[in-house]
């Protein structure tokens, strides 16, 4: 626990000197250009602080809600899935293909299609993060499963493990770290979208809120808009790292010497 303790001690400062450099760089851009419509640090944090109990907290809210319903949804869906494929021959040779064909297309192309069929609401904002993120979770599950030596399986086996057991103590555990490595690289995708999603054709979310900004020549407002989404972003990479430290502890057995 004190070793989980101290690695999490540590990214925050890491978080925190990363920060601090940006905030540095971005007042040193602001001072060299000196155009309104970069506006200062300060400039843009006290328009977050006058705006977060007003409207930006109402749009932090709603897209905050989006993001972790489809991460859900996608890890649900995706990860037994993927389990299963990596496992069962006849389950793989039957969805693989499907899979192969639809995994390189770019899900944003259906956006127009979803917001006909779902409306302008949450539902296609969450089907959209959705669809992108399952099969990076499904994918990456998958080929964590196909990796794991036929030896341990067996071992298992051999000491009377049933199918179940297999996927409970040997298919899961061993495929967790990179399923959570691909939800971690997955958040800046689900993100990027979520931006796209909510700046077409809707009123809620940081995206609407930043392009509104935008298009009232806002530009503190927008920024401040820009710094609740970063926010967003790192809330949601410390949450799976702390996941990944309190699921994968094996992981760190050897470092507490």
């Amino acid at each position: 626990m004190k070793q989980g303790q101290d690695n999490v001690r540590k990214q925050l400062l890491g978080y925190l000197g990363a920060g601090l450099f940006l905030l540095a760089l971005w007042q040193y851009g602001a001072w060299a250009l000196k155009t309104p419509l970069l506006p200062t640090p300060g400039a843009a944090i006290r328009a977050t602080l006058r705006l977060l109990h007003g409207d930006l907290g109402a749009h932090l809210w709603i897209s905050t809600y989006r993001v972790l319903a489809s991460t859900l949804i996608s890890l649900c869906l995706g990860l037994p899935l993927g389990l299963m494929m990596g496992f069962e021959k006849k389950i793989d040779r039957f969805l693989a293909p499907l899979i192969y064909l639809l995994y390189p297309i770019p899900k944003i192309v259906f956006l127009p299609l979803i917001l006909l069929l779902l409306g302008l609401g949450d539902q296609s904002k969450i089907f959209l993060i959705t669809l992108i993120v399952f099969f990076q979770i499904l994918v990456t599950t998958r080929d964590a499963v196909r990796k794991i030596p036929s030896e341990t399986i067996s071992s298992l086996r051999s000491l009377g493990g049933n199918r179940g057991q297999i996927y409970r103590y040997v298919l899961l555990p061993s495929s967790l770290p990179d399923v959570l490595t691909s939800l971690r690289l997955s958040m800046g995708t689900a993100i990027a979208v979520l931006f796209f999603a909510e700046s077409f054709a809707t009123t809620k979310g940081l995206g609407y809120f930043i392009m509104d900004a935008w298009s009232r020549a806002a530009p503190d407002e927008m920024f401040a808009g820009i710094i609740m989404m970063a926010f967003l972003g790192v809330g949601l990479f410390i949450i799976v790292d702390l996941l990944e430290t309190f699921l994968c502890r094996w992981q760190h057995v050897n470092n507490r010497n």
